[in-house]
């Protein structure tokens, strides 16, 4: 990275932006955006987001949720209800994005509040509905006269008001928890009764009202699922809406004295020669710097092709190493995918998750490569476990056993052979971190302490194997110990490095007992991915096993075995962001020394 100053003249600093998007190729670095430009850009973008939403989800049909907070607070306006209802709706939605943007928002805000009000309604119409149709002036006209009229309810099986001298008492209907009625009169109020304030209307206007703002909510949807030809043009208004957001934080980052501005940012070093040309074209001033010990560039990663979908996955949990540290993403994307395989753990299920994958490409044609084809890896992935391990599903079908399945499956030894698997894993992986290690640090006899690493990780690998039973630890392996041991403490530090580092030689003991708690770490493959098989089982059999005519289970086993495995697929999922992302951004990365520090390198530049 070359760390970039670009002067040009104040009054022209619009159109330097400008020719500087265009070029492509500056991290700009950034300040807190708080300019009112950037504010009333980020609130056009927002609301064009916003709007996509809505005619997204009302082209699915999807319900609206009634909201009672903000400025929906105050619902029951019937000025402004009226209002609503009698505003007249477009025949269309049309004009240009912003007009489109700025349309569907208010029609969707007005069926909020319409939705927002039969939700009111609802609850009034269910409280009222017990006591039926009534004049609801004449308890008025009876309290003038010094007669009270009453309302109450109370739970069935509780004593209920009675008639008396003074007071007469209706019973006027029932359900399961309540009895509802009414008083007329002075009498005896049981605490187990509950009054019900008299409604203002009667319950049939309540009803009529409600089915209109229903009626009126509906027509909005349905106007604003007409408007679904219209998404192409809103997104490619919310990619330029997104550049106005870019720019105007960038124009905040500009500064500038007197007839002088400039900016800041952070560039590829071998795109120098290329932002020279640009800045004499435009006639800028120009000053170019080797990152200093006090800076923090943003980190470029440029994996293989073939590897360069893990990017997607690096941004997705929005992690990057620092500036100074390794790419690793060939190893991350590799295990990783093996990590994924052995979590979901059935071959079944990564058949699924390919197709959903298939099914949401064609779904979203636009949409970046990078993440399907991610996910189609990790699928394939999955499929190969399951012919290996031969489970599909939660069976394991005795036409596709072969013998690694027969290996893994084995009645008295499946068991340990499995978690040699995942310890065996846990070796090479940690292995390949201090080997990468050793080679970059190769001539250094620095090298020859990450040599020493090996050893133990090595050893710790014997020695988790002989705990568990799965072998006993060779004899060799104790001298190998030792002379690791030896490496490690002659070779980490340098002698004059030892007054200030030598702290990491007292915490020798510490680590190592941390390398044996990595290599077990790994057994969490073993467990998450053998409680995966086993929920699935359990659901096969509960299915199975129903004790019911053959024509009356098929429906309920059917419901059974859906539910069972989507529960699993989803536990899975959420198994895969805990485990397979911690063996590589923690037991991985701490012998490799990533820290994960740093931030990605984004160019200011046109979409």
């Amino acid at each position: 990275m070359k760390h970039v100053t670009l002067l040009c003249v104040a009054a022209e600093r619009d159109e330097a932006l400008e020719s500087l998007r265009d070029f492509g190729g500056m991290h700009v670095t950034l300040k807190s955006a708080e300019s009112a430009d950037f504010r009333a850009a980020h609130n056009t973008f927002e609301a064009a987001r916003q709007a996509l939403r809505y005619i997204q989800n009302a082209a699915k049909g999807l319900p609206v949720t009634p909201v009672t907070g903000g400025h929906y607070a105050a619902s029951d306006n019937r000025k402004m209800l009226a209002d609503l209802m009698e505003t007249a709706l477009p025949e269309k939605i049309e004009g240009h994005a912003a007009d489109i943007v700025k349309t569907v928002n208010s029609l969707a805000d007005t069926r909020q509040t319409l939705v927002n009000e039969v939700a009111r309604l609802d609850t009034k119409i269910n409280l009222y509905q017990h006591f039926g149709e009534f004049d609801v002036t004449l308890p008025q006209q009876l309290a003038a006269q010094g007669i009270q009229v009453r309302l109450f309810s109370c739970l069935s099986g509780q004593p209920a008001p009675a008639s008396s001298e003074t007071c007469s008492v209706h019973i006027l209907s029932a359900d399961r928890t309540s009895t509802y009625g009414v008083m007329i009169g002075d009498g005896e109020w049981p605490k187990t009764c509950e009054e019900i304030a008299l409604p203002e209307v009667p319950l049939s206007e309540l009803l009529a009202c409600r089915a209109a703002l229903a009626e009126r909510a509906d027509a909005i949807g349905a106007l604003l699922a007409s408007a679904k030809p219209k998404l192409a043009e809103v997104r490619q208004d919310i990619k330029r809406l997104y550049e106005a957001c870019e720019f105007a934080a960038a124009a905040e980052a500009m500064e500038a004295q007197g007839h002088v501005a400039w900016i800041t940012g952070w560039m590829p070093a071998e795109q120098e020669q290329t932002l020279r040309e640009h800045a004499v074209k435009h006639m800028w001033g120009l000053l170019l710097r080797d990152p200093g010990p006090d800076d923090t560039p943003p980190t470029l990663l440029r994996p293989p092709r073939l590897f360069r979908p893990v990017l997607a996955l690096f941004k997705g949990l929005d992690i990057s190493p620092a500036y100074n540290e390794a790419d690793i993403s060939v190893p991350f994307f590799c295990f990783f995918s093996i990590f994924f395989a052995m979590l979901v753990g059935d071959g079944g299920y990564g058949a699924i998750i390919m197709a959903l994958t298939l099914w949401a490409r064609k779904k979203l044609p636009e949409a970046p490569r990078s993440p399907f084809i991610l996910m189609f890896v990790f699928a394939c992935a999955t499929i190969v476990w399951g012919f290996l391990s031969n489970t599909w599903f939660g069976t394991s079908p005795a036409i596709l056993s072969n013998p690694v399945s027969a290996w893994l499956g084995d009645p008295q030894n499946g068991l340990n052979n499995t978690m040699l698997v995942c310890f065996t894993l846990g070796v090479v992986h940690l292995s390949v971190a201090r080997a990468w290690n050793a080679a970059a640090l190769f001539p250094d006899t620095k090298f020859l302490a990450e040599v020493g690493w090996i050893g133990v990780i090595v050893f710790m690998y014997c020695i988790t194997c002989q705990i568990i039973g799965i072998f006993p630890a060779p004899r060799v392996i104790y001298p190998v110990f030792c002379i690791s041991l030896a490496l490690i403490f002659l070779f980490t530090l340098k002698r004059n490095e030892l007054k200030t580092d030598g702290i990491q030689l007292g915490m020798l003991p510490l680590n190592i007992v941390s390398a044996l708690g990595d290599i077990i770490s790994y057994v969490r493959l073993f467990a998450v991915g053998l409680a995966s098989v086993k929920v699935a089982q359990n659901f096969n059999s509960m299915a199975v096993n129903l004790g019911l005519p053959l024509w009356a289970k098929i429906v309920p086993m059917i419901l059974i075995l859906l539910a069972g495995h989507v529960l699993n697929l989803a536990m899975a999922g959420l198994s895969i962001l805990v485990h397979a992302v911690r063996l590589n951004t923690l037991e991985f990365s701490n012998h490799k020394g990533i820290t994960w520090s740093g931030y990605a390198f984004k160019p200011f530049k046109r979409l």
